[in-house]
C-alpha cells in the first residue's frame, strides 16, 4: 500500500554569496524549518520530530529547483511511502 502527502515548501531567505537559502516546510500536521548549504550540500532541518521522513525528499526537491526558487514564495512536491 503506498501512500501519498503533499509538502509545502515556504522560501524565507536566500542569499546566493553564502551559499545558503533558508526556509518552512510542512506536511500533514508536521512543520519545519530548514537551511540549506547548497554549495557544501548541506541541509538541515529543525525540529527532529519527523525529520527522516522529509529531509531525503526535500533535498532533492530544493537541488532539482534551487535556481527557481525565490523568497516569500510557496512550492509543494509529493511525498510518497509505502507501508
Amino acid at each position: 500500500m503506498s501512500t501519498e502527502t503533499t509538502a509545502i515548501v515556504r522560501i524565507i531567505n536566500h542569499c546566493w554569496q553564502r551559499g545558503q537559502l533558508e526556509g518552512e516546510v510542512s506536511a500533514a500536521s508536521y512543520q519545519w524549518v530548514f537551511k540549506w548549504s547548497f554549495r557544501q550540500g548541506k541541509l538541515s532541518v529543525q525540529p527532529s520530530l519527523g525529520r527522516a521522513l522529509i529531509q531525503e525528499p526535500l533535498g532533492r526537491f530544493l537541488e532539482r529547483y534551487d535556481y527557481q526558487l525565490e523568497p516569500g514564495s510557496d512550492y509543494q512536491f509529493t511525498l510518497r511511502s509505502r507501508l
